[in-house]
């Protein structure tokens, strides 16, 4: 009995042994602590800032307005120099446009009147040409001209020698200028059938259609300047819009927070004049909540990126899961400049490891713990098992 007793008692000993050897020769942390970048927000034009009231560590959702900027003395003398290029560009291209509606209507107008010419000037060729041929048939049949016919075929011959002929030679004058109508009036009716008038003998169209050619040539030249006109003001326009962007831009106006976070730190004060480029303020990024420690060499160089590992936080008794996400060594004071919590002396003396815990992102817990303390494993310790039953 008293051999039994003292193995078990041996066994005891060597367990709680193993336990404490095996707990602190696990690779774990000295420190670790919930860190979040830091977006500096900074003024985009020059002018006086509006910083609403808000308080430290106030929650600041994606898109929110945080401050504005406003500058009354920007300079517009550019854009209303433009403005006014578009109002007589438009001018120019209304004009065009009254000039060539104008000049179309006349157009029509004459080529209203050069049909109705075509269509009674043909009527007056195929009338003529009847009753010559008419006098042609009488003539052919024998009838002799009467006083009159003569005087008029000797106005039409109009030489002395010819005037007052013998009967013979009278009946072949007119016979023969009878046929010289009909083939003459038959040749012009052709023509007029083809839109070739021989009225004169120098004219071959009327006059309202001559100069509707010509008003078909300025409206040519019309169109071609209206387009002009009008590509002349879509490029005024656009560098009208142009310049209205960066108008606005000097004016200023509402600056919105880039990420979901904390307010967290003011830079300007309300009121006061800034200039383009200068930081107004920062806001703490709670989306991009990571986990900062540092560790022994030993415990350092078994590591790589990826690597599995559990986060606890101080006070807690959850464990959460987390990844190796970033390796910076001993001395990684820059990375930390534009992280919320800076590291401490004792933490430049060890080596630099970052973990991602999804865990303590805001959407799986309440508020941004960034400032929370705890300690990160990279082992399997004896008590694991035993934890996870009081989880």
């Amino acid at each position: 009995m008293k051999r039994f007793r003292l193995l078990i008692g041996i066994a005891i000993a060597l367990f709680g042994l193993w336990v404490i050897v095996g707990e602190q020769m696990s690779g774990a942390s000295a420190d670790a602590v919930v860190n979040a970048p830091v977006v500096t927000l900074r003024s985009t034009t020059s002018g006086v800032l509006d910083l609403p009231a808000r308080d430290f560590g106030s929650r600041v959702e994606q898109g929110e307005k945080v401050a504005s900027i406003s500058d009354k003395i920007v300079d517009r003398i550019r854009l209303n120099d433009l403005l006014l290029e578009v109002d007589l560009a438009r001018a120019e291209t209304a004009r065009t446009a009254a000039d060539l509606d104008a000049t179309r209507a006349l157009r029509d107008e004459l080529l209203s009147r050069s049909t109705i010419f075509h269509e009674e000037r043909l009527a007056e060729l195929r009338t003529r040409l009847d009753h010559a041929r008419a006098r042609l048939a009488i003539l052919e049949g024998g009838a002799v001209p009467d006083r009159d016919g003569q005087r008029l075929l000797d106005a039409v011959e109009g030489t002395p020698e010819t005037s007052l002929p013998a009967e013979p030679r009278i009946e072949a004058l007119v016979l023969d200028h009878a046929r010289e109508r009909v083939e003459v009036l038959e040749i012009a009716l052709r023509a007029a059938q083809q839109g070739v008038f021989l009225g004169d003998g120098y004219n071959d169209s009327p006059n309202a259609e001559q100069r509707a050619v010509e008003l078909s040539t300025v409206i040519s030249n019309l169109e071609s300047q209206l387009a002009e006109n009008r590509a002349r003001e879509e490029a005024y326009a656009r560098r009208v819009t142009r310049e209205q962007v960066r108008v606005n831009d000097l004016i200023g106006g509402e600056i919105a927070s880039p990420v979901s976070g904390q307010f967290w730190e003011i830079l300007q004060a309300d009121g006061v004049t800034v200039q383009r480029g200068d930081p107004i303020l920062r806001i703490l990024d709670c989306n991009a909540t990571m986990v900062t420690l540092s560790v022994t060499e030993r415990v350092y160089n078994s590591l790589r990126v990826g690597d599995p590992a559990t986060f606890r936080l101080s006070g807690a008794s959850g464990v959460h899961d987390a990844t190796v996400a970033r390796l910076a060594g001993s001395g990684a004071a820059t990375i930390y400049e534009h992280l919320a919590v800076a590291p401490s002396l004792k933490h430049l003396e060890r080596y630099d490891v970052t973990l991602d815990v999804p865990a303590l992102r805001p959407d799986s817990v309440d508020g941004c713990l960034v400032g929370h303390t705890g300690r990160a494993f990279f082992d399997r310790r004896p008590l694991d098992l035993l934890r996870s039953w009081f989880d």
